[in-house]
């Protein structure tokens, strides 16, 4: 029986990755000097690719399950370790980092994500099928690296913050005009708020059908990723913009034959389903 499972399943990703796909170790430079370490896997043709970019203290492995998901549908990703986390630590560790200033190592990591969109670029992946996705401060980076990068498709903030060690999200959602994605947990006001905050911001950028809000109960960061929100995030990179709803249409009928008149007031949704406040 174990043996028919694991058929099945090899045969089920098989149907979805293109016969040569493998994951394999990346190195990327940055403008400023840093050498960072990367695993890529590529979708399938057409499909998007995700850059993923984890919280601090973290590696690339923090999104090992969720990158077995991608797998299994096809959708490729690039997952990084950022500037002086795990093997990309060629110029220093992020203890050492300053925690304040709009240039500090922190804010500089926006130059690791251009790195990943540039090999990305190169490989023929178009900037419309490039999805960031943060978690924590990776986040925070996400959202700041849209700035330099408006024409990417689409960004997801798994528990951002308004402020992390100075880089600051708001100002780059402001203006993004592209496919969002935010979630947080109900239980930790303070970050709740704040994504609530930056959801309307995106809304008001991006536009109607353009932001989807996911929430739970508890957990943040990866925990939150792999525990409650990885199902809501999947669906989204595979549908990411809601459909248009579009307002019901009354049947034409003819006053003269039915008896029908026609009020003189326009019907819409208030007038259909009359407010009980």
């Amino acid at each position: 029986m174990k043996k028919f499972l694991l058929g099945s399943l090899l045969l089920l990703i098989g149907t979805f990755l293109p016969a040569n796909a493998q994951e394999r170790v990346v190195s990327l430079s940055t403008q400023d000097g840093w050498k960072l370490s990367a695993r890529y896997l590529p979708g399938r043709e057409g499909s998007k690719t995700v850059i993923l970019l984890h919280d601090i203290g973290k590696t690339h492995s923090a999104f090992e399950a969720f990158t077995d998901k991608l797998a299994i549908r096809g959708i490729g990703y690039l997952v990084l370790d950022l500037r002086g986390h795990g093997a990309s630590t060629s110029k220093g560790l992020y203890t050492s980092f300053a925690k304040e200033g709009v240039d500090n190592e922190y804010n500089q990591m926006s130059r690791d994500v251009s790195a990943a969109i540039e090999y990305l670029l190169n490989l023929g992946i178009s900037e419309q099928n490039i999805f960031l996705i943060g978690v924590g401060m990776g986040a925070n980076v996400a959202a700041k690296s849209v700035s330099l990068w408006p024409d990417i498709g689409g960004l997801a903030l798994l528990t951002p913050v308004t402020n992390f060690r100075d880089v600051l999200p708001i100002p780059a959602l402001r203006v993004y005009k592209g496919l969002v994605f935010i979630a947080a947990a109900a239980d930790d006001k303070k970050t709740f708020l704040e994504a609530s905050v930056m959801r309307n911001v995106a809304f008001l950028s991006s536009g109607e059908g353009r932001v989807t809000f996911a929430t739970a109960y508890d957990k943040k960061g990866h925990e939150l990723l792999d525990s409650w929100v990885a199902p809501e995030l999947l669906q989204w990179l595979q549908t990411p913009q809601k459909p248009e709803v579009l307002p019901d249409v009354l049947p034409e009928r003819n006053s003269e034959e039915s008896g029908f008149v026609p009020p003189e007031f326009p019907i819409d949704e208030d007038t259909l389903i009359p407010s009980v406040l």
